[in-house]
């Protein structure tokens, strides 16, 4: 649990100066730049949004949706809500942390690109200092409370998590290899693992069909999205797959990838011995998915323009994929009692 410039990663988080700083800027008074000008004082609601925009709310809660309903599935029923809550409190703390440490490292690439130039260190309303304290003071906390209000495996997982997503796909991965949300996405895939070791207190292959459900369906879905925003990667030279490929080589992968989803969620069905709920709607979604793949495909090899290719469109299809998907995973069990 579960998107500093360093020259070597044995120094994973040195704290580098943005191109654009304007002077020493404090975390509670600060003056807020985008674009190098100076608009007014952040205010204490600005400062306070700023630290909750550096965990990446949107995130996180993609995050959860993959963690709550596998404790439902490993339960068969509903499990305690004092446990639920545990985990979904040390779940978003643990995401915050890495999603707040992410920030720091790429704070230099973030300041350049559209999508994400207004965030907290962009706009130097937050320290690199600061956001680092946070991070790990997070870290810690959502570390201690996993553990002995959950169980230390899930404490662990959700360590591992953040360690691969910091090393392993910011610093390793992303500017290095068009292969980034491939490997990388394996971080955001913990969670499904998380949620069953929270109520069982151990691994099985049931979260492991989910995990490979969700590292399947990451490249499809961040693709999409990197296929809108492809100037923006190009312009700071991260190699996503839409820099370096046109959209029709883009869309071929996502199809691929999408077909291999559907494959993997619908092995869920023997592997766990689920009911008749879960196999019809992982078929049903499945089947949209794939269509949309499909004419993403089908558009992308009439033309590079992103106005007729429309990758959004899949993109949010996607979200809406993951999460009845994960829906189901929960409902399943209870429809079975």
């Amino acid at each position: 649990m579960i998107t500093v410039t360093a020259t070597t990663v044995s120094d994973p988080l040195p704290i580098r100066t943005p191109h654009r700083r304007r002077g020493h800027v404090t975390a509670l008074h600060s003056e807020v730049s985008v674009d190098g000008h100076t608009s007014g004082r952040a205010t204490l609601r600005d400062v306070v949004g700023a630290y909750v925009g550096l965990t990446k709310p949107r995130v996180i809660e993609l995050l959860l949706l993959t963690t709550v309903p596998v404790m439902f599935f490993a339960q068969r029923g509903v499990p305690p809500l004092g446990l639920v809550l545990a985990t979904v409190v040390g779940g978003t703390l643990s995401a915050g942390a890495a999603n707040s440490l992410n920030c720091v490292y790429d704070r230099d690439i973030d300041e350049q690109m559209r999508r994400t130039r207004r965030r907290a260190l962009p706009r130097h309303i937050v320290t690199p200092t600061s956001a680092l304290v946070f991070g790990l003071v997070l870290m810690v906390v959502s570390t201690l409370v996993l553990g002995f209000l959950v169980n230390w495996l899930s404490a662990g997982l959700a360590l591992a998590a953040n360690a691969f997503y910091l090393f392993g796909y910011t610093m390793l991965l992303k500017r290095r290899t068009t292969q980034n949300v491939v490997w990388g996405g394996i971080a955001g895939c913990f969670p499904t693992l998380i949620g069953w070791t929270a109520v069982t207190g151990e691994l099985a292959w049931t979260p492991v069909v989910l995990f490979l459900v969700v590292f399947f369906w990451t490249p499809p879905h961040t693709w999409a999205l990197a296929m809108r925003y492809r100037e923006d990667y190009a312009r700071v030279d991260v190699p996503m797959l839409p820099v370096r490929r046109d959209a029709e080589g883009v869309a071929r992968q996502v199809v691929a990838y999408s077909w291999v989803t559907v494959a993997v969620s619908l092995a869920l069905w023997p592997v766990a011995g689920t009911g008749l709920l879960y196999p019809v709607v992982a078929l049903a979604l499945g089947t949209v998915f794939l269509v949309e793949a499909h004419l993403l495909w089908r558009r992308a090899r009439r033309s590079d323009d992103l106005a007729e290719v429309r990758p959004m469109r899949l993109f949010h299809w996607s979200n809406m994929y993951l999460s009845l998907l994960f829906v189901a995973v929960a409902l399943d069990p209870l429809l079975r009692r």
